[in-house]
């Protein structure tokens, strides 16, 4: 399918027909998220939503902690924080 590139105030827009969002699932106003390949291809992806679950799947809780993180625990009070 060809599409042709539009002119919308300062932007450039591309038309999706609406058959095209039916397949899709998609509508006018979701949020999307657009990303370019470096063969000059267009990946256009809906928007995923996170959970705190998923993300902490992710992470390696055998991992050692970041080095900077024991000067903060060391840290003095400069300020009239509480501490």
């Amino acid at each position: 399918m060809e599409i042709v590139l539009r002119k919308y105030g300062n932007s450039t827009v591309a038309v999706l027909p609406p058959p095209v969002l039916k397949d899709l699932g998609l509508a006018a106003g979701q949020a999307m998220t657009l990303e370019t390949t470096p063969d000059g291809r267009i990946v256009l992806a809906r928007k995923r939503k996170y959970r705190l679950a998923d993300l902490v799947a992710q992470c390696d809780l055998t991992a050692p902690p970041p080095a900077d993180l024991a000067l903060w625990g060391s840290a003095k009070p400069v300020g009239r924080e509480v501490w």
